[in-house]
C-alpha cells in the first residue's frame, strides 16, 4: 500500500504500552474492549482539565466560552468523521449502550406497537438486544433473528428475504461482530431493508475506530458508536440519527438544556441536537474523542483497516497450526480479532495464564451469550488487535498458548 504507516514508530504514541506486566513486556491484545489512548488524547483531557474546564451553553464567562467552543466543535467533527449530512444530528451519549437504549425508548416508544417485529441477528451483542426486548415487552412487539451460518460466522443472507416481512419495522444489526470478526455487508443490508421502508440501526462499535464510516453511503437511518473503542475516553459514545426522525422523537431525559422553556405544568424542548442531552454533558469526552478523530484521521483508517486485516489472517492462520484448537468466524476478509477455544482448557484459564506471560486476552460470553449457545460454547478466548500491535506479538501468542495446552496435558 502506498504511504504505509510506520507502524513502530506510531506504536510509541502509546505510552501504556512502554510496560512489564508480571516481570514480561505487555502484549494487549483486548482491544474490542477498549483501546488504547495515544497522547495526543491523554493531552487534549490534560488541557481541557488545565485550562478549559466550565459549563457548556450557559455560561457567558471566558472559560465556559471555550468549552463551548470545545464541545461544539467536537460535533463539528464528528459529522464530518462519519459524513453526517448536518452536525445537529449528532447527539453525544455515554457510548453505544446509551444511543441504542435512546432509540428504542424514544423511537421505538412513539413508532412500534403490538404485533410489530424488530429484526436483530445473532451475532448481536447484548447492549443491540436487550433494549430491543425491554421494548418489546413494552408494546407487545416481537423479536425476529437472521441467523449465524456456524462456525464461519456469516449472516445466512438467504433467509433475509423471508425474514422481512411487511410486519418489521425496524432492522438493528451491528457492522462488526465482537466475537466472530465478521465485516457485515452494512450498506446491501440497508439498502434492502429501506426498499420495504424498515428503519435500520448500524451498530458501529467495533468498526468505527478501524474502517472508514460514511452513514451517507451505508444508508441507515441511526448509527451508533463508542469514544473508547477508537482512542477515545470511556464514558463518550455518539447516536447519530436522521434529522428528519430525530425531529418527530419525543426526549428521553428531561432536564436542564433539553428544554426551551419551563412552567409548573408544561415544557417546550430545545432544537436538535440539545433536546437528547439533558443535563451538564461530559464536556471533556467530546473534546478529546475530536483528538481521537484527528490522531485516527491522520493514519488513515483505510490504511487501519488493511492492517487490522493483515494481523488477524496471521493470527487465524498461526492459530490453525495448534492442535485441535477450534476457531470461529470467517477465514478471510474477518476484521481484527480472532475467538478461540482450546480443548479441554476454559476461556478463563487461558487468560489467567497468559496474563502471568504479559499477554492481555479477554475470555467469556463476550456479551454475547445468545451466540455462544448458539456456537455450543460457554465461552471463548479472544484476541483483538489494533494498529499498534505486531506479528512478532501474535508469534508470541501463539508460543503462549502452546505453553497453556502443554500445561494442561501434563495434568490430565
Amino acid at each position: 500500500m502506498p504511504n504505509t504507516p510506520d507502524w513502530s514508530a506510531i506504536r510509541k504514541d502509546f505510552p501504556i504500552l512502554d510496560q512489564d506486566v508480571h516481570g514480561k513486556r505487555l502484549i494487549y491484545f483486548d482491544n474490542a474492549a477498549t483501546s488504547q489512548k495515544p497522547r495526543a488524547v491523554i493531552d487534549a483531557l490534560s488541557r481541557y482539565y488545565e485550562r478549559d474546564n466550565a459549563n457548556v451553553h450557559r455560561g457567558i464567562h471566558e472559560l465556559s466560552q471555550r468549552a463551548t467552543e470545545g464541545y461544539e466543535g467536537a460535533r463539528e467533527r464528528t459529522a464530518k468523521f462519519i459524513n453526517a449530512p448536518k452536525s445537529c444530528e449528532i447527539i453525544f451519549t455515554r457510548g453505544t449502550t446509551e444511543g441504542i437504549n435512546l432509540v428504542a425508548n424514544s423511537w421505538g416508544g412513539a413508532n412500534l406497537k403490538s404485533g410489530d417485529v424488530i429484526l436483530l441477528t445473532e451475532m448481536e451483542h447484548h447492549s443491540n438486544i436487550v433494549p430491543w426486548q425491554l421494548l418489546a415487552q413494552r408494546t407487545g412487539a416481537k423479536l425476529r433473528y437472521v441467523s449465524v451460518t456456524g462456525d464461519d460466522g456469516l449472516l445466512d443472507l438467504s433467509q433475509l428475504d423471508p425474514l422481512m416481512r411487511p410486519d418489521v419495522k425496524l432492522f438493528a444489526f451491528n457492522q462488526v461482530s465482537n466475537t466472530l470478526g465478521t465485516v457485515n455487508p452494512a450498506k446491501e443490508l440497508c439498502a434492502k431493508a429501506r426498499a420495504l421502508g424498515i428503519t435500520t440501526l448500524v451498530d458501529a462499535a467495533q468498526s468505527i475506530g478501524h474502517m472508514p464510516v460514511d452513514v451517507q453511503d451505508i444508508g441507515c437511518d441511526f448509527l451508533v458508536f463508542s469514544g473508547h473503542k477508537m482512542c477515545g475516553p470511556t464514558g463518550i459514545g455518539v447516536l447519530w440519527g436522521r434529522e428528519e426522525l430525530l425531529e418527530k422523537m419525543p426526549p428521553w431525559q428531561g432536564g436542564g438544556d433539553m428544554i426551551s422553556s419551563v412552567d409548573f405544568f408544561e415544557s417546550r424542548w430545545n432544537t436538535l441536537p440539545h433536546k437528547f442531552e439533558a443535563g451538564t454533558p461530559d464536556i471533556s469526552g467530546p473534546i478529546a474523542l475530536h483528538a481521537a478523530m484527528d490522531y485516527l484521521d491522520a493514519i488513515g483508517r483505510d490504511k487501519i483497516f488493511a492492517h487490522d486485516q493483515e494481523l488477524a489472517a496471521y493470527a487465524y492462520n498461526r492459530l490453525k497450526e495448534i492442535p485441535h484448537l477450534r476457531t470461529f468466524g470467517p477465514a478471510s476478509g474477518r476484521s481484527g480479532l480472532v475467538s478461540f477455544v482450546l480443548p479441554e482448557v476454559h476461556a478463563h484459564d487461558v487468560v489467567t495464564l497468559a496474563d502471568h506471560r504479559g499477554l492481555a486476552l479477554r475470555g467469556g460470553h463476550h456479551c454475547n451469550q445468545p451466540l455462544m449457545r448458539k456456537l455450543k460454547v460457554n465461552s471463548t478466548a479472544r484476541a483483538s488487535f489494533y494498529f499498534y500491535n505486531t506479528m512478532d506479538e501474535i508469534d508470541r501468542m501463539i508460543e503462549i498458548l502452546a505453553e497453556i495446552q502443554q500445561y494442561f496435558s501434563r495434568g490430565s
